[in-house]
C-alpha cells in the first residue's frame, strides 16, 4: 500500500539517510509509482514516501507560512467545501493542489487532526515545541506498521520496508499465524511478523527529544455510541443528508474517476446520487468466464440509465496463464494479508488503472449502514496443522470471540476495516486510488444511529436510491432487493437468488464438504456446471483442478512447503491429490497454504 515510512532516532545522519532509503526503494512497486525523502536531523527525523503518481499532490513537506510547522501526508483528506478559500481568507498561503490546506489546520487546531475526514496517515512536525506527532485516520484504513527498537522507531505502511533494515524481524508471529489461519486476518493491532505492532485507530503518537512520550487518541467510538438511535424517519433523512451532502466531495478532481459498478445497493446509491454527465463516469465490473454474471447484466442496466458507458474487465485465459506470477505479487504487495484468491483484483485494477486511476467504490457501505459483521472465526478440522500448532487454533477462535464484544457498529467501522479488510484493500491501493464516501465521517456517525430494526432489511437503502433517481429503485440487485412488483415478488427474487449464491458458495469453496462428492460421483458435474458464474467471477475449485493443477503441485508438494513446522506433511499430500482427483474440494485450503508458503519464501526466508 502507498505510505510513508521513516525513522525517529539518535542514529547518525549518514547511517539513518541510508536505512531510510533502503525502507523506501522496498516500497517502490511501479513505475508509476513516485518517492521521496525528508530528513530534520535536530529533531532525529527521517521520513520518505512511495505513492502513486498523481500530479495533484504538493511537495512534501507541507509548511506553514513561517516554517515551524511542517507535515508529511499520506493518503486524501475530503474537506469541507470552501475550506482553503477560508483558510486563505485568514491570510495563509495554501498549496492549491491535493491536502495543501491540512498543514494550516494543524496550525490552528490545537485538536488536530481529529476534524480530519478521509483515510490517511501522517506525521507533523512542530519546531516550537519539539514535538513530533505521528497519527492515522480514525478506521486505521491506511495501515502503519511500526517497531520500537532500542537505536529507534521504525514506521511504514508495509511491513517489507521494516524488514529491509531490521532482518531479525523476518520471523512469523505463531500468534498472528494462528489467528490468520483461523480468522483470516491477524487481530488486535499485531501482525504477521514479529516485533511489528500496527498503529491503533484514530491514533496520535508524540515523541519529544527523539523518544515515544505518549500513545494516544484523538478518537474513542465512545463518542458515536451515546449518540442513542433516531426514529425511523429521523434516521432515514439525516442518513439521506449525510449522503447527498458529502458525496460531491468524493468527485472532486481534476483526475479522471471510473467507478466499479456492482449489481448491489452500495455502488447504486452513489449513481442515483451523484449526477455526473453523460458519458463522463466509466463504469465498468469484473467478469468471468462461463456467463455474465448478475453482477454484469444489472451493473450495464445502471450505466445505462445513467447515461455512462459500461464496460466488464474479464477474469479469463491471460489471468490464468499470469496466475504464478500474480499469486506471488498479491502475498509481497500486501505483506501476506491478502491471499492468492485475490490475485484477480491486483489483475483487474492493473486495467482498472488505464480506465482511471482512481475507483470510486461502495466498500463498507453494508457494513456501515447495516452493521454487517462478515468474518467469524472458523477452525480448520482436516488435519491439515498438526497437533503442536492445534492450541494456537483454538486460542485465535477465544481472541475473535473477545474482539467481536461491543455494539456491532464499532465492530463494523474499525476492527473490519483495520483488521480484516486490510489485505485486499493494500493489494487494490497498490494499482489505483481507491475511494468511497461510506467511511465519511457524516456518514457513519450517522449510521450508529440506525433503528435496531431497520438493520435486518434494505429498506432505508432502497428509498434512498428511489429519492435520488426512481429508475434505478426498478432494476433488481443481484440479490433479488428493490425492483417492482411489492413485497411477495421482493421476497421471491431475493429467495431464489440467495439460493443460488449459497449453491455456488457450496461448489466452490467445498461447503459442505458432501456437495463435491455428490456432484462427482453422481451428478456429474451437473451442479457446478449449473451455478458457476451467476454470482462470481473467479473460480478456483476448477481452476486448481484443472488449469493451475501443475502449479498446486509444485507449490504443496515441494518439500520446503512440507516441512513447515506447523504442518501435517502427509495431509497436505492427501489433500492436494484428493482435490485435483476431484473426489473433494478443498479450495480454501490450498489457497491458505499456497499464500503461507509464498510469505515464508518471499519476506521470511528471503535475504
Amino acid at each position: 500500500m502507498p505510505g510513508l515510512a521513516g525513522i525517529i532516532t539518535r542514529k547518525p545522519r549518514e547511517q539513518a539517510a541510508e536505512e531510510l532509503a533502503r525502507m523506501v526503494a522496498s516500497m517502490r512497486h511501479e513505475s508509476f509509482y513516485v518517492t521521496g525523502t525528508w530528513t530534520d536531523e535536530g529533531m532525529g527525523v527521517y521520513v520518505g514516501w512511495a505513492e502513486l503518481e498523481d500530479p495533484r499532490r504538493c511537495a512534501m513537506p507541507l509548511r506553514n507560512e513561517r516554517g515551524d510547522k511542517l507535515l508529511v501526508f499520506s493518503g486524501e483528506e475530503f474537506p469541507e467545501p470552501g475550506l482553503a478559500q477560508d483558510l486563505c481568507a485568514r491570510g495563509h498561503t495554501v498549496c492549491r493542489s491535493s491536502n495543501g490546506h491540512l498543514v494550516h489546520l494543524a496550525e490552528e487546531d490545537e485538536n488536530f487532526p481529529a476534524d480530519l475526514n478521509g483515510q490517511f496517515h501522517g506525521l507533523l512536525l512542530d519546531r516550537n515545541s519539539g514535538e513530533v506527532t505521528l497519527f492515522n485516520d480514525r478506521f486505521a484504513a491506511r495501515r502503519l506498521y511500526y517497531h520500537e527498537a532500542n537505536d529507534g522507531f521504525y514506521f511504514a505502511a508495509e511491513a517489507k520496508a521494516l524488514l529491509a533494515v531490521k532482518p531479525e524481524l523476518r520471523a512469523i508471529d505463531e500468534r498472528g499465524l494462528g489467528e490468520f489461519v483461523t480468522c483470516g486476518c491477524v487481530l488486535e493491532d499485531r501482525s504477521l511478523f514479529n516485533g511489528i505492532g500496527i498503529l491503533p485507530w484514530a491514533a496520535k503518537w508524540t515523541f519529544r527529544n527523539r523518544e515515544l512520550k505518549s500513545k494516544g487518541h484523538y478518537f474513542t467510538a465512545k463518542e458515536w455510541e451515546e449518540q442513542g438511535e433516531l426514529p425511523p424517519g429521523d434516521y432515514h433523512e439525516q442518513l439521506r443528508g449525510a449522503i447527498a451532502s458529502n458525496l460531491p466531495r468524493y468527485f472532486q478532481d481534476a483526475e479522471r474517476i471510473g467507478i466499479s459498478l456492482t449489481g448491489g445497493l452500495d455502488t447504486r446509491i452513489i449513481m442515483s446520487r451523484h449526477k455526473a454527465d453523460p458519458g463522463t463516469l466509466p463504469c465498468y465490473t469484473f467478469g468471468g468466464t462461463f456467463r455474465e454474471s448478475r453482477d454484469v447484466r444489472i451493473a450495464r442496466r445502471v450505466a445505462q440509465a445513467c447515461g455512462q458507458p459500461h464496460q466488464v474487465i474479464p477474469i479469463a485465459d491471460e489471468f490464468l496463464q499470469q496466475f504464478p506470477r500474480l499469486a506471488e505479487r498479491t502475498v509481497y504487495l500486501s505483506d501476506g494479508y491478502a491471499e492468492v484468491d485475490c490475485a484477480p483484483n491486483l489483475y483487474a485494477n492493473r486495467i482498472a488503472r488505464e480506465i482511471a486511476p482512481i475507483r470510486m467504490t461502495g466498500n463498507y457501505g453494508d457494513e456501515v449502514l447495516r452493521h454487517r459483521i462478515g468474518f467469524r472465526p472458523s477452525v480448520p478440522s482436516d488435519g491439515i496443522f498438526n497437533a503442536d500448532f492445534q492450541p494456537r487454533l483454538h486460542a485465535a477462535a477465544e481472541t475473535c470471540a473477545r474482539s467481536l464484544d461491543g455494539l456491532s457498529p464499532t465492530q463494523a467501522a474499525t476492527r473490519q476495516v483495520s483488521w480484516v479488510f486490510h489485505g485486499l484493500g493494500a493489494l487494490e491501493s497498490s494499482q489505483v486510488g481507491m475511494r468511497t464516501p461510506y467511511l465519511d465521517n457524516a456518514v457513519v456517525r450517522t449510521a450508529y444511529r440506525a433503528p435496531t430494526h431497520t438493520l435486518v432489511t434494505n429498506d432505508v437503502r432502497v428509498q434512498i436510491i428511489r429519492d435520488g433517481d426512481p429508475e434505478l429503485a426498478k432494476i433488481r440487485t443481484d440479490l433479488g432487493f428493490a425492483g417492482r412488483g411489492g413485497q411477495v415478488a421482493t421476497a421471491v427474487s431475493h429467495f431464489f437468488c440467495r439460493a443460488t449464491m449459497r449453491a455456488e458458495y457450496a461448489c466452490e469453496h467445498g461447503n459442505p464438504q458432501w456437495v463435491a462428492q455428490i456432484d462427482r460421483g453422481f451428478l456429474g458435474r451437473r451442479l457446478e456446471k449449473t451455478f458457476m458464474g451467476i454470482h462470481k467471477f473467479t473460480h478456483f475449485a476448477l481452476w486448481y483442478r484443472e488449469a493451475l493443477a501443475g502449479y498446486v503441485r509444485e507449490m504443496l508438494l515441494d518439500p520446503r512447503t512440507l516441512h513447515r513446522p506447523y504442518l501435517n506433511a502427509r495431509e497436505v499430500e492427501s489433500m492436494v491429490e484428493s482435490h485435483l482427483s476431484g473426489r473433494a474440494n478443498y479450495a480454501p485450503t490450498i489457497t491458505k497454504l499456497i499464500t503461507l508458503e509464498h510469505l515464508h519464501r518471499l519476506l521470511i526466508d528471503a535475504q
